[in-house]
C-alpha cells in the first residue's frame, strides 16, 4: 500500500480528484440522471414507459426539422472549416513578413465576448445593415438575411470565423512536428508538391486531423448561443436546431422530450466520436 501511495498513477489521481469530482457532480451525474427521466411519463413520481416518450419525440415535426437542420449544419460546416482551417495552416507554416500578426488575428475571436460578436453580426447582416448598405450602393436588392434561407449561411459564417483560429493553430502545430528532413528526401526523390502533401502532410497530420473533426463537431453543435442572442427563440425555420427545440422543452416545462432529445442528440454525437476513433484506428494499422 505504500508502495502503491508513492508511484506516479496515485500522484496522478490524487491531483484528478478535484477535476473528476466537479465533472462528475456537474455533468455526469445530472446528465445520468436526464436518461433516467426521458424513461419515465413525468419527472416527479413517474412510472415508466419505456420508449414511449421517444417514440413520441421522432414522429413530432419539430424535432424532425430541429434534427435534419442540425444534420445538415454539421456536415456542411465541419468539412468547410477543416479545409479552410488547414490551408491557413500550410499558409502560416511559411516564413512570411506578417505571419505573427496573422495568428493573433485569426484567434482573436476566441476571446471576444460572445454578446459583443453578436452585436457586430447584427450590425452587418439587419435589414438596415453595413451588408445591405453595400448591396444598395451597387444597385442590388436587399436581403433579409435572418428571416430567409440566407440565415443558415450567415450562421455557417459565423462558426466558421469563430472557430477557425482554434483549428489553425491545432493543425500549424502538427506541420511544426513533421520533420523537414522528410520533405527534402521527397524533392530529391523527385516527388511534387500534390505527392508530399499527400504522403507527408496528411498522413502526419492524421492524429490532429481526427482531433480537429471531433472538436469541430463538437463545435457545431454549440452555435446555439449566438443563433439565439441574433434571432431569438423561433428563429427563421433553416437555423432551427437541436438546441432550440431544447430550449423551447425547457421553457414549456416538457421535461421529458428535453431529456429524451438530449439523451438521441448525445448518443448520436458519441457515435460519430467511436466512428471516428475505428476509423483513426484502422487508418493507423493500415499505414503501418
Amino acid at each position: 500500500m505504500k508502495r502503491w501511495t508513492r508511484s506516479d498513477a496515485a500522484a496522478a489521481l490524487l491531483f484528478l480528484a478535484p477535476s473528476v469530482a466537479g465533472f462528475a457532480l456537474f455533468y455526469l451525474i445530472p446528465f445520468a440522471a436526464g436518461v433516467y427521466d426521458s424513461f419515465l411519463d413525468r419527472p416527479v413520481g413517474g412510472r415508466f414507459v419505456g420508449l414511449e416518450n421517444y417514440g413520441e419525440l421522432v414522429a413530432g415535426g419539430s424535432f424532425r426539422k430541429a434534427a435534419s437542420n442540425t444534420f445538415y449544419f454539421t456536415a456542411v460546416s465541419v468539412p468547410l472549416i477543416i479545409g479552410l482551417s488547414l490551408g491557413l495552416a500550410l499558409l502560416l507554416n511559411r516564413k512570411m513578413y506578417i505571419r505573427n500578426m496573422l495568428r493573433t488575428a485569426y484567434v482573436l475571436p476566441l476571446v471576444v465576448p460572445v454578446a459583443s460578436v453578436v452585436l457586430i453580426w447584427q450590425m452587418l447582416f439587419d435589414w438596415n445593415g453595413s451588408l445591405n448598405a453595400w448591396l444598395g450602393y451597387f444597385g442590388l436588392e436587399r436581403v433579409d438575411w435572418m428571416k430567409t434561407e440566407a440565415a443558415r449561411h450567415v450562421v455557417m459564417v459565423i462558426y466558421l470565423w469563430k472557430n477557425v483560429g482554434y483549428n489553425m493553430i491545432l493543425f500549424l502545430a502538427g506541420l511544426q512536428q513533421i520533420p523537414s528532413d522528410y520533405y527534402e528526401t521527397a524533392r530529391l526523390e523527385g516527388a511534387g508538391r500534390l505527392r508530399q502533401f499527400v504522403g507527408i502532410t496528411l498522413v502526419y497530420l492524421t492524429p490532429t486531423m481526427f482531433f480537429v473533426v471531433i472538436m469541430s463537431i463538437t463545435g457545431s453543435f454549440k452555435i446555439f448561443r449566438e443563433t439565439y442572442l441574433i434571432a431569438g427563440d423561433y428563429p427563421h425555420d433553416s437555423i432551427y436546431t437541436l438546441q432550440h427545440y431544447m430550449n423551447n422543452m425547457f421553457m414549456t416545462l416538457e421535461m421529458q422530450k428535453l431529456t429524451a432529445a438530449a439523451t438521441l442528440m448525445a448518443g448520436c454525437i458519441l457515435l460519430v466520436v467511436f466512428a471516428l476513433f475505428a476509423l483513426e484506428r484502422r487508418f493507423r494499422q493500415f499505414m503501418e
